[in-house]
């Protein structure tokens, strides 16, 4: 650009504008409330439990901890249904969301942590998700492929992207087909990805539904089921 002087040279500097780039790598420091459930025998000696991680929706987000027991598992136990999973349940900080890179590396290191303090099963984790955690639910399984036995976004987004890297993961998507918060069409360019990787991706869809396809879903107990079919590297 004529009139500019570049960088560490001796000319006179004048205005201008000069395109430069920078990188550097900088470390965030994250702090995650959450709820932790473990199962009524839990105190059995020498026996590993599956781990559930329950990805909420942006609507309980903040620093009220019994939000995250609004909607999903959680919910399900304490109308009196116990589930056989140590389940850890997040609470996402109010400005943040899940597939938010920073929270993705967050989650994947709460998970280290309750697998270095509890009896759980490395080869039995299972990732399930509503709206935002619907995609923290994609966004996870994108970033950490091998890490988990099977996952279960609900009304979330992928990465068509990336299918291919999880083509061989265990996933039952649900969604509602008049959502009108996350579109329908967000799960099924996702699903359609997936099937033309060679995946066998379940995918329901329930035909009535509006946003709320989580109620239905984590009231069945057959979703539970499927979990504990998987095993990681393992086909049932």
């Amino acid at each position: 650009m004529a009139g500019c002087a570049t960088p560490g040279g001796n000319a006179e500097l004048r205005p201008c504008q000069l395109a430069q780039t920078f990188k550097t790598q900088v470390t965030a420091t994250v702090e995650l409330n959450y709820l932790l459930y473990l199962p009524e025998d839990y105190g059995k000696p020498n026996k590993e439990w599956p781990l559930m991680l329950f990805l909420h929706g942006a609507g309980e987000r903040g620093d009220n901890l019994d939000m995250v027991a609004k909607h999903g598992p959680l919910k399900v136990i304490r109308e009196g249904k116990p589930l056989p999973f140590v389940i850890v349940a997040p609470q996402c900080p109010l400005l943040e969301s899940w597939p938010n890179a920073v929270q993705i590396a967050a989650l994947s290191a709460l998970l280290d942590d309750i697998a270095a303090r509890y009896r759980t099963d490395a080869d039995r984790i299972y990732v399930t998700g509503l709206s935002m955690g619907g995609f923290g639910t994609w966004k996870l399984a994108e970033e950490f492929p091998h890490r988990f036995a099977a996952i279960a976004p609900i009304c979330g987004k992928g990465d068509p992207a990336r299918a291919e890297s999880i083509k061989d993961l265990p996933i039952w998507v649900f969604h509602g087909a008049k959502d009108p918060v996350v579109p329908l069409k967000n799960s099924q360019d996702m699903v359609d990805a997936l099937k033309k990787c060679g995946s066998d991706v379940k995918f329901t869809i329930y035909p009535e539904a509006q946003h709320d396809s989580w109620t239905e879903t984590y009231n069945n107990p057959a979703l539970y089921d499927w979990f504990l079919q998987h095993k990681r590297g393992v086909r049932p």
